[in-house]
């Protein structure tokens, strides 16, 4: 890849425009950032394509937020490339752009149809077209009741609803939630899913970060496994999980016999059921042994490896446990006074 002398504004290595695709909506090469000595990123490559559900996963301190906060400006690397919906500076397209952060903050004494727009007005919508705006979008979503109570009224879930809404008011292009389900109900976690798919099938690019692996294995085309502040992966999901061969559940009818030498070195048995990697010959040699072996095949399922198993092998037992163990926000019900 071409790199060009560094650009004169930013300061940072600028990329030859011919090797850019037009088809990304975030491309990043080899982005790095450190705070007090500390590498909190190191070296990250990511390419979000244009309209994808594209997830950021790994544990809380891996270097998700920091590599969020790069891609959109925030905060500048200290070394690497980025380019955000075609542009060099991420601040020139800040207005194409809903950005719903982690640490959540509106103002309390705000009501809810306000709220949003002023987060409007802040992507340059005027403030009558976002009132409009906001008071349609609380309808569309079943808030219409709390347009006019204020954020300290409602309830910590339903105030993330408003500010989520403020975040989508001016009908972005590409929209950047960090960890957006932490302190959700389930019910909301669902309502925020199917945003999400929503959003995709309007064309909008969505990136989100997120330490629950069910949430991106649901929703996502592609996703950047992220541990340590490196990218182990980053492709289709379907890509990571193809790292692992498809495991082989078998019981038979038979508890001994010939047919044992067919099964592979890594056969174990549990309960009925023996279980085992899916040799590389396919399933086909396998059955016949059995069946020539007299085993009695009683069932055989073959399972494909989860994203789970897949982030355990690329990133290891210590990044899949920080992950399992990271503590999840609560979900305050009650509204507050």
């Amino acid at each position: 890849m071409k790199i060009e002398p560094h650009n004169s504004f930013t300061g940072m290595p600028v990329l030859d425009n011919s090797v850019l695709s037009a088809d990304l909506a975030i491309e990043a090469r080899a982005l790095v950032k450190r705070f007090d000595g500390f590498t909190a990123v190191d070296g990250v490559d990511i390419s979000v394509p244009r309209g994808a559900i594209y997830g950021i996963l790994g544990p809380n301190g891996a270097g998700k937020t920091t590599t969020l906060r790069m891609l959109l400006g925030i905060i500048d690397p200290d070394s690497g490339y980025r380019r955000l919906l075609g542009h060099e500076r991420p601040t020139d397209v800040a207005r194409r752009v809903g950005y719903l952060p982690e640490e959540r903050g509106l103002y309390p004494a705000m009501k809810a149809t306000e709220a949003i727009a002023f987060l409007a007005a802040l992507r340059g919508v005027p403030l009558k077209e976002g009132r409009r705006r906001g008071r349609e979008l609380l309808e569309e979503h079943g808030l219409g009741y709390a347009a006019d109570r204020q954020i300290r009224q409602l309830s910590k879930g339903m105030a993330q609803q408003v500010q989520l809404l403020g975040t989508l008011v001016h009908n972005p292009d590409l929209v950047v939630f960090d960890e957006p389900f932490s302190g959700l109900d389930a019910l909301n976690q669902g309502k925020l899913e199917r945003m999400i798919r929503s959003l995709a099938e309007r064309g909008t690019t969505v990136i989100f970060s997120t330490h629950v692996i069910a949430h991106a294995e649901r929703l996502c085309d592609q996703i950047a496994i992220i541990a340590g502040g490196k990218v182990p992966f980053a492709g289709p999901v379907d890509a990571a999980r193809d790292r692992l061969r498809p495991q082989v559940r078998l019981e038979t009818r038979a508890q001994d016999g010939l047919w044992r030498t067919a099964l592979p070195a890594d056969a174990r048995h549990e309960g009925k059921f023996w279980f085992f990697t899916l040799p590389e010959s396919g399933v086909e040699p396998l059955l016949r042994a059995l069946i020539e072996g007299d085993a009695g095949i009683l069932s055989l399922s073959i399972e494909r490896p989860g994203l789970h198993d897949a982030f355990v092998a690329i990133a290891g037992e210590a990044a899949a446990r920080a992950l399992e163990e990271a503590p999840e926000a609560p979900v305050e019900r009650k509204g507050r006074r």
